[in-house]
């Protein structure tokens, strides 16, 4: 049975270096628990911008601390290929280990050039970029930092745990996205997440019910004190109080917790997986075999990169 973990992690926001380091320290303490594969939570390198939520004038026209703010963004997330991309590759290479991470990615000259992606990143055990998944829509004030991604990373792959597959956040409630993923046969999904609140779960555990596969939630952790100093006069946070709370779990194939979620801490979550458990209960349910109709609905997707 692999060993899995979701490292819930604290980013050291909008900076992409000692989030690294910080992102590197976690791995290798979860590998050192026997971890087989490691998730961690939506654009965790070098943080999600919650500023977007908890500031009012974030969206205001030609507003300079935003524009500040957004410029320190763009110098602190990483490109593919770059150095925290390879920094990353050797590490689950040099451990053995599936490394599953969210980051936001910055296009590097030729088409898109400048355009910053909410990405999940996913490196096989030999320390090859197996998935690379720019998110479809980004959800709401997102929009204002993301650009639209595409479905070139909308599969499953082959690893020593093995078909992994993911999504980001509200990707979740998109059907034909769901299908896309269950149409590759996957065996543990990620679900990364800001902070996995009650609704993020119940999709979460709706998507191990119906994709009939183990999902490792991953959350991270913010404090009022994270958010950029540009925005500190304009949020009712205090220092102390959190903007995301964490809420990593790990859910099996049933929609059974198989690790609670756990809130308002930096932690590493463990969960050794039998996935001859798959097997048995696609025996009632499975979307892409008997409970599939293929001859009346049929979904078409184009895996073509963008930008």
């Amino acid at each position: 049975m692999p060993r899995v973990a979701v490292a819930q992690i604290r980013p050291v926001h909008l900076n992409l270096a000692q989030t690294l380091t910080r992102i590197e320290d976690a791995v290798r303490e979860a590998a050192r628990g026997g971890a087989e594969m490691i998730a961690l939570g939506e654009s965790a390198l070098p943080g999600y911008p919650a500023w977007l939520d908890h500031t009012s004038n974030v969206a205001r026209w030609d507003h300079p601390p935003t524009k500040k703010v957004f410029a320190r963004l763009r110098a602190n997330s990483l490109t593919i290929p770059g150095p925290e991309a390879t920094a990353l590759s050797a590490l689950a290479k040099e451990l053995g280990v599936v490394l599953v991470v969210g980051a936001h990615e910055r296009v590097d000259g030729g088409p898109g050039h400048g355009t910053l992606y909410n990405v999940l990143l996913a490196w096989n055990e030999s320390g090859e970029l197996a998935i690379h998944h720019r998110k479809l829509v980004p959800t709401y004030t997102e929009r204002l930092l993301w650009g639209p991604g595409d479905a070139a990373g909308l599969h499953s792959v082959k690893t020593k745990v093995g078909r992994v597959s993911g999504l980001i956040c509200w990707e979740h409630w998109m059907p034909l996205a769901r299908q896309a993923l269950h149409d590759g046969g996957e065996d543990i999904h990620v679900a990364v997440w800001p902070t996995a609140n009650d609704a993020h779960h119940l999709a979460s555990r709706h998507y191990a019910f119906e994709g009939r596969c183990f999902v490792l939630v991953a959350g991270t952790i913010m404090r009022g004190d994270d958010l950029p100093a540009e925005f500190r006069s304009d949020t009712a946070l205090a220092d102390d109080d959190f903007c995301l709370r964490g809420g990593s779990a790990i859910i099996g194939p049933t929609g059974e917790y198989v690790a609670q979620p756990v809130y308002d801490e930096e932690t590493i979550l463990y969960a050794d997986l039998d996935l001859r458990r798959l097997d048995e209960e696609r025996m009632t349910l499975d979307v892409t075999g008997h409970y599939a109709r293929p001859d009346v609905l049929r979904l078409d997707v184009d895996r073509r990169r963008g930008n």
